[in-house]
């Protein structure tokens, strides 16, 4: 016998029958949202949630140099814990953002969570073509008011490197590093990417 299969009509309906099960967007509380059992990349903002696009290749490329080599440092010095996404960074009431890397010093060990951690102490974000004014503006704006002592924002379309450094409630810069330099961190003194060697990953 040969079950009839669901019309592309009846499928869309069915399919608006699940989404009217979850709140509308605006109306997501934090426990519903970090009751969400996806592997998707969602970031929350003031009651919506914010799905983000899977990272390519080239992407993925960058954030795993980026970090060995903070790994590396960090777990030398005996400096903290290194992590990438996804995981939910809380900053603040009715925010969560999954940066591609986040470093917390050891002394704020206790803001680690199971679910997510309560701010971090530097994040790295790899621009996305398809929206950088959200690295480069959003974030940037949203990371600093939660007071993130520092942000590295790693954009491929120019080969650069950002670094940022907290001052009150806005960052200042510390260095914009271009190909044949070194980025370098204001937290974690010492650390250095080489600009080129990074960008090389991309591109092999």
């Amino acid at each position: 016998m040969v079950l009839p299969t669901a019309t592309p009509e009846k499928t869309a309906e069915l399919t608006w029958e699940i989404a009217q099960l979850f709140p509308a967007q605006g109306h997501w509380s934090e426990e519903e949202y970090l009751s969400l059992d996806t592997n998707n990349l969602i970031e929350f903002s003031q009651g919506q949630l914010e799905v983000l696009p899977l990272p390519t290749f080239s992407h993925q490329r960058l954030v795993a140099f980026l970090y060995r080599l903070l790994l590396g440092f960090v777990e030398k010095c005996g400096l903290g814990v290194v992590m990438f996404a996804p995981l939910r960074i809380q900053l603040g009431q009715g925010k969560f953002r999954e940066p591609d890397l986040v470093f917390m010093a050891a002394e704020h060990a206790d803001r680690l969570g199971e679910q997510f951690w309560k701010g971090a102490d530097l994040v790295m974000e790899i621009v996305s073509p398809n929206d950088p004014e959200r690295d480069k503006v959003t974030k940037r704006r949203e990371y600093a008011q939660s007071g993130i002592p520092e942000y590295w924002i790693v954009d491929p379309t120019d080969a650069s490197i950002t670094v940022l450094t907290l001052r009150g409630r806005e960052y200042a810069l510390h260095g914009a590093f271009i190909a044949g330099e070194s980025a370098s961190s204001v937290l974690l003194e010492g650390f250095r990417v080489a600009v080129s060697d990074l960008f090389s990953q991309a591109s092999r």
